[in-house]
C-alpha cells in the first residue's frame, strides 16, 4: 500500500477479502 495517503477519501473494493491475500488487503486499506 502507498504510505503518502495516496489512498485516502477513496472507495476499494476488495474481492476474496475472507480470507488470505484479500483478507490482508481489506484490513490494511481499512487502517
Amino acid at each position: 500500500m502507498r504510505p503518502d495517503g495516496q489512498l485516502a477519501g477513496r472507495t476499494a473494493l476488495v474481492t476474496g477479502a475472507s480470507r488470505g491475500i484479500g483478507a490482508a488487503v481489506a484490513r490494511r486499506l481499512a487502517a
